[in-house]
């Protein structure tokens, strides 16, 4: 159990560094970054408990999107800034780049040689695939707060 503590600490630490340098690149005002960094902290540290219990990590990155939309939206409900201010730089650390990296060097290897193989064929679609999904659900988790917050007419 400590050990899993130390982990998500050491996770929310880590993916707060590049939230707060994205931020930096999108022109954030400083007085805003470490919200950004809260929030990606909160964003990978939650995908990363989540999979620790066996979450597949598109489900586990849909849920961390969909909780950094919420505590964005009460971030610029507080301090009367757009949420995708916070949001964008908050999910920069949650971005597939293994599996998109591992899909273009099997892609890669696979239009080198001259035979198809099954295995390289396997993994260009199983890193693909993952690689989609993931940014799906970054994209919908990240909207669905949003979508339901300033919605004018009633869910039901």
């Amino acid at each position: 159990m400590m050990e899993l503590l130390l982990n998500i600490v050491n996770d929310a630490l880590f993916s707060a560094v590049p939230a707060i340098g994205f931020a930096m690149v999108f022109n954030v005002p400083k007085r805003f970054l470490p919200y950004c960094a809260l929030a990606g902290a909160v964003g990978h540290s939650l995908r990363t408990l989540l999979m620790h219990f066996n979450m597949p990590i598109e489900w586990a990155t849909f849920v961390a999107a969909a909780v950094v939309g919420v505590l964005t939206i009460g971030f610029a409900k507080r301090h009367l800034a757009p949420p995708l201010m916070y949001a964008v730089a908050a999910i920069i650390p949650m971005i597939p780049g293994t599996y998109a990296y591992n899909t273009v060097i099997a892609l890669v290897q696979l239009t080198a040689q001259s035979d198809i193989s099954p295995e390289l064929t396997s993994e260009v679609i199983n890193n693909g695939l993952k690689t989609v999904f993931i940014l799906g659900a970054l994209s919908v988790g990240l909207a669905m707060p949003s979508l339901l917050y300033y919605r004018t007419r009633p869910v039901i």
